[in-house]
């Protein structure tokens, strides 16, 4: 037996970056690690639902780390374990993993429960999750009788299989006598439930050794049920049949899966010819990528569910006669799962931090925290740390703060738990790179010295060149938050040694490393194209040139693959000799030079021809100029000089220098000057502190060449600036400061190290010295704690370490503006006429805008209108006069209205005071028209007007005007009536009229100022009662008789409207409907009304949409009647009759619900009469078990049953489950499962085993997956 041990061994302490969210970083330093204190964290765990193999010891899992290493302690089922006392339970040195011996005795079942590990030191304590143990279980086969299944060729059929509940659950597969595979098809095939499923059977399926086993995997056993035999007979002809779904029942179900599964959904259907299954999604598409249909389509699989995958699935099973479909509900839901987990947060004594535990689910996670595995309400205090929902915020940390924080995210379907500890540090400054550690990089290209350290509080790093050099800072060096030197453009005088110092408020360290640099390898002589015959000779050259500290490696490839492995190709030191070429030789040769600091290469293609090729001009564009030198380098010029390339047959016309600043833009080629084609030498003028390469272009009338190699680097010494910085500017931000920037130097601008600029500034107009700073290489520097708005005189002048750049211009600024302080006074008002106003204001003084005046606002708005003494609310109105104006007009006011206005100055900072407010009333205008009349009443002699006033009366009302005259057959006019009537009347009856007349009236409103625009209208007095015309007054024949047409009414739906109208006049009129949409500019549309009805129905309209419409009557001089609008009913869904509401589907069901009711009342009698008889008589009465009355939980007999052998009779539902399981890899023996086919089994088939005299139940649906998940899967609790 193993000695128990609670102790931990000194586990390495590993802290990864991707933990820590603080200011502080960990390096992962092996030495540095095993010095630094730690609270502990979980490092391996057993799963949260465990089973466990009942046969062999049980291994519970929980390691952890932590410095101090952690000690280990367990509770078992919420209480503590005390594994001193089971002889049974052992821990495993140095970890806090158990083994509980089952071998020697224990029982497996003894230990199942829900276990929970915890590990401690001084730091905090961490825990693992709900370990729940449960040993498999893989029960024998409960003996049931099965009698032989009797079916008629093309009926469906199942099998059931009905294995032991096992866990986990078993794997089900059916196989015969053989121990080979039963074969599947379309119309043969095994459920999710493991029944085998006949869509319709043939007689080729009788057979007497259908067997189903159940595999369990963790026990490698295989249980076997016995063999069911089935027996087709034939009956002609055979019958064919539509579908009908044999699993699952009904029209629709329901499923249930979680987030991250897979969702299988099964259906199997019966039929003749045999149904083939469809899959679609109800108003969606299934998932790309994520679907797959198995078992012959029978079984659809998504998988990877989310909350998206909702909805409703629909199976529909087809042959020739017919078809069948369900509908299963499914519906997501998500177990808890990361948004953001809690990391490790490492700190310094004061400082701030958080713990951040984010989780979603479906429903929404619960979050609890634990502090050292103990809720945190009862946790001991901590005055740093305060708990804001999913949030902890630490404040003010130290030392003590330290520990271990869970958080749990709990939901009815599982939990997460999470450990993150809180280590506060404090710790003097390490630096952790070696002493002397030499960095070797080539002149030109970026140097990278290490300094990594760790400190808490955070060290400040700092670089000196040399034991005792000065800091180090500028341009030339950038420095990194890991402490790293970076040198951008090596040298050669930036070798040296280089001094690193970490400081923080707990001490000091410094380190030394070593730079060297290293001139760069270069290719002075390049391989150049080749044009060979055919066994002919060919020689490529490589010569090099390189640091003599540095050892070359020459390598040459073909077509970028090693050489041909043949002796024809010679590799000498400078160059590659091909013998004897043929044409397989063709191709491009490449000379590749490898230091163990850089690498360069160059190629050339050789060309293979049969014979020389006959002479010809070719004219190209020149080749390179090469051996580039520089010669009489002086301060500010050196002389450059260059052989030209060839000129292939095209003289060189001049030549292009460019350079490039290694220094300040390393790999940017400038423009700097260009010679005739007849000069070799040009004397370059240059600046100071700049790092010169030089490259030469030479120009023919083809193109330019490709540019030489460049020049050797040449830096020109540092000099003072010869230039200060441009756009200099002096804006506030605030109103008691002044924003001076400017455009910064550019790299070769400064003229040496260490730019930075002098800022001066002073009052102006005041007797004041200038204020001086010099800052670093920024562009902004900003005066503190001056007047509101004043002007500056600014001036920047830039500086480096050798000196000043000649003195700068002055510009003129302005600190910063406030709102201005006083408002504009003696506002007056006006009124022009009623609806213009002019305002006139004095101006502001200068001093008080206390900014740039950008002019004034006024604000003005309505009051209330004086006719209708009426308040409303109404935005107010802002008009904007730029500059120092003082008026400004009103426009577009209201007639007989009173407003209020005020002004206010405005600056750059924004608006002043608003004056007080000014009140204004502007005075009668003329009226609008009246808002309708109407004439009705019509009779011999009289007509009936009424009206309404005006909608905008824009004063007080004094009358209304009314004038009309008669309008003869030929559209002439009478004489004119005027009347004037009251303001307070709404209606007047004409009398004295002539009958069968037409008259045009005329209708306008009247205030003091005048008369307002006018409304007109037509109507038409009747004949008399005996239909005879009389003549007209003063007329010398008889007036025919106008018609009209009036009350257009409109009854409007959603695509058509129904219009209907009143006719007066001669008998026989053909009508026609004008219409168009209410706004449009269109041409109408025109409909005959056929006859001489008095309605019409317009169709094809839009819905939701305005019309105008209108009736005229054809030959009548173009009468029509006034416009009419209405507006189409909005587009609805179509309806659908609910057959629930239909009267006749009610009767039916009332009349079946009868008839069901009489049946009941029937058999209920029958049985009373029938009484009760023993089992063996009911046998012989009924030799088929499966129409014997079964009780609804198991399936055995109701009430009869065998108490000596327990053996449950066959179930006689032909209920199938929706589930299938996937064909497994191997189909063609047992051997695979077991142990082999040798005396495995008893004379009835079963596999050897010992019965238990307890009776398992049966599952109701083999391996269900959609039930909700057990409490031990989805616990919510831990502790």
């Amino acid at each position: 037996m193993m000695k128990k041990s609670i102790s931990a061994s000194k586990a390495s302490l590993v802290l990864f970056l991707c933990q820590m969210i603080s200011a502080l970083d960990v390096p992962l330093d092996s030495k540095l690690l095993e010095e630094l204190s730690q609270p502990p964290t979980i490092t391996q765990q057993s799963p949260k639902d465990y089973i466990v193999d009942p046969r062999e010891n049980i291994v519970i899992q929980c390691e952890a780390k932590g410095k101090p290493p952690p000690s280990f302690s367990w509770t078992r089922n919420g209480t503590h374990f005390d594994i001193d006392k089971d002889a049974q339970v052992t821990m495993k040195p140095n970890s806090g993993t158990l083994v509980i011996n089952i071998m020697n005795g224990g029982k497996a079942e003894a230990y199942e429960g829900v276990y929970q590990c915890t590990a401690r030191n001084e730091r905090g304590a961490a825990i693992s999750n709900n370990i729940v143990i449960r040993p498999s279980r893989s029960p024998l086969w409960t003996k049931e009788k099965l009698e032989p299944n009797q079916v008629r060729e093309g009926d469906s059929l199942v099998l059931h299989c009905r294995p032991p509940v096992g866990l986990p659950p078993p794997i089900i597969f059916w196989m015969d006598n053989a121990f080979q595979r039963l074969p599947q098809s379309e119309r043969v095939s095994q459920g999710l439930n493991g029944d085998l499923y006949f869509s319709n059977v043939q007689p080729e399926d009788t057979r007497e050794d259908y067997i189903c086993y159940a595999r369990f995997n963790h026990t490698q056993t295989i249980q076997q049920k016995q063999p069911i035999s089935v027996k087709v007979f034939s009956t002609k002809p055979v019958t064919e049949r539509q579908p009908i779904l044999l699993t699952p029942t009904g029209s629709t179900s329901t499923k249930v899966e979680l987030r991250g599964n897979v969702l299988l959904l099964e259906c199997i259907a019966a039929g003749l010819p045999t149904p083939v299954i469809r899959w679609i999604k109800e108003g969606g598409e299934l998932p790309a990528n994520r679907t797959f249909f198995e078992n012959f389509k029978k079984t659809l699989k998504i998988i990877d569910v989310s909350e998206a995958d909702s909805g409703n699935y629909k199976c529909i099973a087809r042959n020739i006669l017919g078809s069948a479909h369900h509908v299963i509900s499914v519906t997501v839901k998500a177990a808890p799962y990361w948004i953001t987990a809690p990391r490790n947060l490492v700190l310094s004594p004061g400082e701030d931090g958080t713990l951040i535990c984010r989780a979603n689910g479906n429903p929404k996670p619960n979050i609890s925290w634990l502090a050292n595995g103990v809720p945190i309400a009862i946790a001991p205090e901590d005055p740093s740390r305060k708990v804001d929902g999913d949030t902890i915020i630490f404040s003010h940390v130290q030392e003590r703060s330290s520990a271990v924080y869970q958080c749990n995210a709990s939901n009815e379907y599982g939990y997460l738990l999470a450990n993150a500890f809180v280590n506060v540090l404090a710790e003097p400054p390490r630096i952790l790179t070696p002493a002397n550690k030499l960095y070797q990089v080539i002149a030109d290209s970026p140097a990278l010295l290490d300094c990594a350290y760790f400190g808490s509080p955070k060290p400040e790093i700092e670089w000196f060149k040399g034991v005792k050099g000065s800091i180090l800072r500028g341009d030339e060096y950038v420095f990194h938050d890991n402490g790293t030197l970076e040198i951008p453009v090596a040298q050669k005088d930036s070798t040296g040694t280089y001094t690193c110092v970490a400081r923080n408020e707990l001490g000091k360290i410094q380190n030394e490393v070593r730079l060297e640099v290293k001139d760069p390898t270069m290719i002075i002589k390049q391989p150049e194209y080749k044009v060979i015959q055919r066994y002919g000779q060919v020689s490529f050259e490589c010569i090099i040139k390189h640091d003599f500290t540095l050892l070359p490696t020459v390598i040459w490839l073909k077509d970028n693959d090693e050489l041909p492995d043949d002796e024809r190709f010679l590799v000498g030191k400078d160059n590659l000799t091909i013998m004897n070429v043929t044409d397989k030789d063709d191709g491009t040769y490449t000379c590749i030079v490898n230091t163990t600091l850089d690498s360069v290469s160059a190629s050339a293609v050789l060309t293979v021809v049969a014979a020389p090729p006959t002479p010809a001009i070719i004219y190209a564009r020149p080749n390179p100029p090469f051996d580039l030198e520089l010669t009489g380098q002086l301060e500010r010029s050196v002389e450059l000089s260059w052989i030209p390339g060839d000129e292939n047959n095209s003289p060189i016309t001049n030549f292009v220098i460019e350079y490039e600043d290694g220094l300040h833009e390393p790999g940017v080629w400038h423009y700097q000057t260009e010679v005739p084609g007849t000069q070799t030498t040009v004397q370059l003028k240059l600046s100071p502190y700049v790092n010169y390469s030089f490259r030469v272009i030479a120009v023919n009338e083809i193109g330019r060449s490709q540019p030489s190699e460049p020049s050797e680097q040449y830096l020109t010494k540092s000099a003072n600036p010869d230039e200060n910085p441009s756009n200099v500017q002096g804006i506030g931000s605030e109103p008691d400061n002044l924003v001076i920037t400017w455009e910064s130097l550019k790299g070769f601008q400064s003229n040496g190290p260490g730019l930075q600029y002098k800022v001066s500034w002073r009052q102006k107009d005041v007797d004041d010295e200038w204020t001086s700073v010099i800052v670093a290489n920024v562009s902004k520097y900003i005066v503190s704690g001056t007047p509101t708005f004043v002007p500056y005189e600014i001036k920047v002048q830039a500086l480096n370490d050798l000196g000043y750049a000649p003195e700068p211009s002055e510009v003129i600024g302005h600190s910063g503006e406030d709102l201005p302080m006083v408002a504009p006074g003696n506002v007056q008002v006006h009124v022009i006429n009623s609806t213009l106003a002019k305002v006139h204001w004095d101006p502001v003084p200068l001093k008080t805008v206390r900014g740039h005046l950008q002019g004034y606002k006024v604000y003005y708005w309505k009051v209330q209108s004086l006719s209708r003494r009426s308040r409303r609310h109404v935005e107010k109105k802002i008009l904007t006069f730029r500059g120092n104006k003082t008026f400004g007009m009103l426009p577009g006011l209201e007639p007989f209205s009173s407003y209020k206005l005020n002004v206010r100055v405005v600056n750059g900072k924004g608006e002043g005071p608003a004056s007080p407010d000014k009140v204004f009333k502007t005075p009668e205008g003329v009226p609008s028209s009246p808002s309708f009349l109407k004439i009705t009443n019509p009779t011999l002699d009289s007509l009936t007007l009424e009206w309404g006033s005006p909608t905008h009366p824009n004063g007080v009302l004094t009358s209304y005007i009314l004038k009309f005259q008669p309008i003869n057959n030929t559209h002439e006019l009478g004489p004119l009536v005027e009347i004037r009537i009251p303001a307070n009347e709404s209606s007047l009856i004409l009398k004295n009229l002539n009958y069968s007349t037409r008259y045009k009236f005329y209708f306008n409103a009247q205030t003091s100022v005048g008369s307002g625009s006018q409304i007109t209208e037509e109507a038409v007095t009747i004949m008399d009662e005996a239909g005879i015309l009389r003549p007209a007054v003063g007329a010398g024949k008889v007036q025919p008789l106008y018609p009209r047409i009036r009350n257009v009414t409109t009854a409007a739906a959603e695509t058509y409207a129904n219009i209907s109208w009143e006719y007066e006049g001669p008998d026989h009129a053909n009508f026609y409907v004008e219409y168009g949409v209410a706004g449009s500019k269109e041409d109408w549309k025109k409909e005959i009304v056929n006859g001489s009805r008095s309605f019409f129905v317009l169709k094809g309209l839009t819905p939701g949409t305005a019309y105008k419409v209108r009736v005229g009557a054809e030959g009548l001089s173009g009468f029509r009647s006034s416009e009419d609008v209405f507006e189409t009913g909005p587009a609805m869904a179509s309806r659908q009759v609910d057959i629930a509401t239909q009267g006749w589907f009610i009767g039916l069901m009332c009349a079946v619900a009868l008839l069901i009711l009489i049946l009941l009342i029937v058999c209920f009698i029958r049985r009373n009469k029938g009484g009760k008889y023993p089992v063996k008589e009911k046998e012989d009465a009924h030799a088929d078990p499966e129409i014997q009355p079964m009780k609804e939980d198991d399936g055995t007999f109701g009430e009869y049953s065998d108490a000596e052998d327990h053996k449950p009779l066959k179930k006689g539902s032909r209920t199938p489950s929706d589930r299938t399981v996937k064909k497994e890899d191997s189909d063609d023996s047992l051997v695979d499962y077991g142990e082999g086919v040798n005396g495995q089994f008893n004379e009835d088939g079963s596999f050897i085993g010992q019965y238990s005299g307890k009776k398992e139940k049966e599952p109701a649906e083999g391996n269900e997956s959609s039930e909700a998940p057990s409490p031990v899967n989805a616990m919510n609790s831990f502790v």
